[in-house]
């Protein structure tokens, strides 16, 4: 049995996803499966109850799993969740864990959710499991979450990335390689790095969100403290927050993440989403006509009872 953690985030919900559309049978990890099953949820979706940071609750969920796929929130507990859950998995049996970390995840990254993955890989890789790495840049998603609200107000995007470029890629195509490593053999004790096709400054995204939308938007490079205020008033969390302020400065310095890497698509045989095709799957939500949410980019779809 395979189980994936994390699965009504983004990640974790397209790798859910991946696996329904290939008819290949799954566990889900959630919470609250209350709330999930207000959800359009295929039937060959098993959704178990449990608390990675309860190990006490994770029992039926580790039941006959021989494989992982390791996502949790990125919060100040990521540590403790997911070294907590790793002890548990060791325990139940599980042999084989795929942690879903990132790019750029180094002991001495000045992002401390870099640092926390790192410390989190390691800790995995001394544990006695089986353990595989996949790390991606950044998610093309974000830029929905990014964008939208202002694209769709004043037709700016306001982020203070400079003209650093990043190389963001398709979740979707991430969660092709992350099924591929659960079901495949040949990939224990290695780390697969995954990136978009192209290494884009903001103001070449801002364009090709313009040319999908057949609107006028412009990249307005914010300065940090008033992204920084914005995120704040947007009600996020402190330490949120500054992590993102952490990260963009890195990300100015130019990160791993900047450099375009297919290696992983070609060895998976994955075809490279390029983020023009990306900005025209999502069109509407870009032009502020459907909701930006996860479970719009990733194909679940709300029941009428839900909506």
């Amino acid at each position: 049995m395979i189980l994936v953690t994390g699965t009504t985030g983004l990640s974790g919900s397209a790798v859910i996803r991946e696996c329904v559309d290939r008819g290949l049978p799954v566990r889900a990890l959630v919470r609250d499966a209350k709330k999930v099953t207000a959800l359009s949820i295929p039937g060959t979706v098993e959704l178990v109850e449990g608390n990675m940071l309860k190990p006490d609750t994770l029992e039926e969920a580790l039941d006959d799993v021989e494989r992982v796929l390791l996502i949790s929130s990125p919060d100040q507990h990521l540590v403790e969740t997911q070294c907590t859950f790793i002890d548990a998995a060791k325990r139940a049996g599980v042999r084989h864990i795929v942690k879903f970390s990132g790019m750029g995840c180094w002991s001495d990254s000045t992002f401390r959710f870099a640092r926390m993955h790192a410390e989190v890989e390691r800790y995995l890789e001394g544990s006695g499991l089986a353990w595989t790495h996949l790390r991606p840049s950044t998610f093309m998603q974000t830029h929905l979450r990014d964008a939208v609200p202002t694209i769709s107000h004043d037709g700016t995007l306001n982020l203070p990335m400079g003209d650093a470029q990043l190389s963001p890629v398709d979740v979707q195509d991430i969660a092709q390689v992350a099924v591929a490593l659960l079901h495949g053999n040949d990939h224990e004790g290695k780390r697969y790095e995954i990136t978009g096709p192209e290494a884009l400054t903001t103001t070449e995204i801002a364009e090709q969100v313009s040319s999908a939308i057949d609107r006028p938007v412009r990249y307005v490079d914010t300065p940090s403290a008033d992204y920084h205020d914005a995120l704040h008033a947007a009600g996020v969390p402190t330490y949120f927050v500054d992590a993102m302020d952490e990260l963009f400065s890195e990300r100015r310095q130019g990160a791993d993440e900047s450099r375009p890497n297919l290696s992983t698509h070609n060895l998976f045989d994955v075809t490279p989403t390029s983020f023009a095709s990306f900005v025209r799957r999502h069109a509407e939500v870009f032009r502020g006509e459907l909701p930006a949410s996860r479970l719009t980019v990733t194909g679940w779809q709300p029941t009428s009872a839900a909506k």
